[in-house]
């Protein structure tokens, strides 16, 4: 089962259609997959090497401040216990890391989601190729320009592409990833989606 959009040329125009995988680009968006997807992601992309120092790690602390008994005042074996300014830190954040697993079928599940919900809101721009003479950013913003994804822009390319990712590099709300690289939080956080024929084909074919 298929579905068509136009296939669009670099100046623009439009260069006929191209069929989607409907089951790639047709689904019946599944919010809760897609949730879960971006939760899982954002975990991941948190660095977690937040840490305090503990009473083993501070500084000082080595003569017991005052004898046992005797002093009225209550027993302490340190100046760096936590209860003393500047001791030790309990239950403290330590390194650790905050990604975990979510079953693939409900990623792939939330992907193809996203990518359904691009063509549901007509964000999804198709175009047969993107090629540069040299690395150019003026040149790949006016091609922006010309197929109207002048939004936040979302742009998926094949592995030869390089001078277009290289021109892409420096203009602001664009994201470029290549066809391997396409992921749940890219795809949700731009509002347009730029694909080349072939990458699309990549695309296709990992999910389908």
């Amino acid at each position: 089962m298929t579905t068509s959009v136009a296939l669009y040329k670099q100046d623009g125009s439009q260069n006929g259609s191209v069929d989607l995988n409907a089951d790639v680009f047709g689904i019946e968006p599944n919010e809760n997959a897609v949730f879960d997807a971006i939760l899982r992601q954002r975990a991941s992309l948190r660095q977690g090497t937040h840490a305090v120092k503990n009473r083993s790690a501070v500084r000082g602390g080595g003569k017991k401040p005052w004898r046992q008994k005797g002093t009225g005042r209550a027993r302490q074996g340190s100046i760096r216990s936590p209860q003393w300014r500047g001791g030790g830190i309990v239950f403290g954040p330590t390194p650790r890391s905050y990604s975990y697993k979510l079953p693939r079928k409900v990623r792939q599940l939330a992907i193809k989601s996203a990518l359904s919900q691009k063509v549901l809101d007509d964000s999804l721009v198709v175009v047969d190729t993107l090629t540069f003479d040299q690395p150019k950013t003026k040149d790949f913003s006016a091609v922006l320009g010309n197929l109207k994804a002048t939004a936040k822009t979302l742009v998926v390319l094949d592995e030869d592409s390089q001078n277009a990712a290289l021109s892409a590099h420096n203009l602001p709300n664009v994201t470029v990833v290549d066809a391997s690289g396409v992921n749940i939080l890219d795809v949700v956080n731009n509002d347009k989606l730029v694909i080349t024929q072939s990458a699309l084909s990549q695309v296709e074919e990992v999910l389908a």
